[in-house]
């Protein structure tokens, strides 16, 4: 596989490591990776982006987020060999984010002291299903300048059997369960990453925008799972909403908000970890006089 990594002249113990979702490369959606990565390294931050296997640079058969534990262990790899003190963050943006929660769930892997969660990806069915009947269909049949426009001809009949259509189609989806009981591996991935999400040991930023469908899903799927929900609630998970943003933060102000949210998160994170860490050695100290 092939990366970069971006390395501060003082750098932190802690690497962030981008998971990248969806098909595309280490760049990211409007240079997205490549912006942040290079901020965090300015601020100390060591900071890889890379190339899944059958994308960008890396060779191989490109394989479902379902599928990236052998390449995220790869990354994490390279990484600890250079630095075996390492202390590792996975960022993932959409499946990038269900790849890094599945990776931990599969693997349980120590060396995973963080995770920054962008608009995770749970889509199934009954979940797109249940976001646009509350987000699309009952919020247009709400507006009044659609209702104005079917009076005066300027939405047809035809139109509005569609919507109703569509709308009784996603209602059939809602019947169907996406969530069976039994055995970890043969059950549903946003299972997996809900108990993932809620038995991961150490510190989760979710980053949520406001305009996006894939956010969406993911809250009407928290509203209905109680695994989610105890997750959500925990003290260690960090929860941001941008209300104004799009799915890959594309404005400027909100790639902005993003970068300084993730510092934040990072700052405090360390910040913890050196106090337990001094306090962990003050104990040791004292247990040996």
């Amino acid at each position: 596989m092939t990366g970069i990594l971006s390395t501060p002249e003082q750098a932190s113990d802690t690497t962030v490591i981008f998971v990248v979702g969806g098909p595309q490369y280490r760049v990211g959606s409007h240079r997205q990776f490549l912006q942040l990565a290079r901020h965090l390294a300015r601020q100390g931050y060591p900071a890889l982006r890379f190339d899944v296997r059958g994308m960008g640079d890396s060779s191989g058969s490109m394989r479902s987020f379902e599928a990236l534990e052998h390449d995220i262990e790869s990354a994490i790899g390279a990484i600890t060999a250079r630095h075996s003190r390492s202390k590792i963050v996975l960022w993932g943006l959409c499946d990038g984010a269900s790849a890094a929660l599945l990776y931990w769930q599969a693997t349980r892997d120590p060396r995973v002291s963080g995770l920054v969660l962008c608009n995770p990806w749970v889509r199934s069915e009954t979940s797109l299903a249940r976001a646009q009947i509350k987000h699309y269909y009952t919020r247009r049949l709400m507006q009044r300048e659609f209702w104005t426009k079917l009076l005066s001809g300027g939405v047809g009949t035809n139109a509005l059997t569609g919507l109703t259509l569509r709308a009784a189609s996603a209602l059939r989806r809602l019947k169907v369960d996406n969530h069976p009981t039994g055995p970890m591996s043969r059950q549903p991935f946003q299972q997996r990453m809900a108990d993932a999400c809620l038995m991961f040991p150490g510190q989760i930023l979710l980053l949520l925008s406001g305009q996006d469908l894939t956010a969406k899903e993911f809250m009407e799927q928290v509203k209905v799972s109680a695994v989610w929900r105890s997750a959500l609630s925990s003290k260690k998970l960090q929860q941001a909403k941008l209300h104004q943003a799009n799915h890959t933060f594309s404005d400027v102000r909100d790639h902005a908000e993003v970068e300084a949210l993730t510092l934040d998160w990072l700052n405090r994170m360390t910040q913890e970890n050196t106090r337990h860490l001094a306090k962990s050695l003050e104990l040791s100290m004292q247990g040996k006089r």
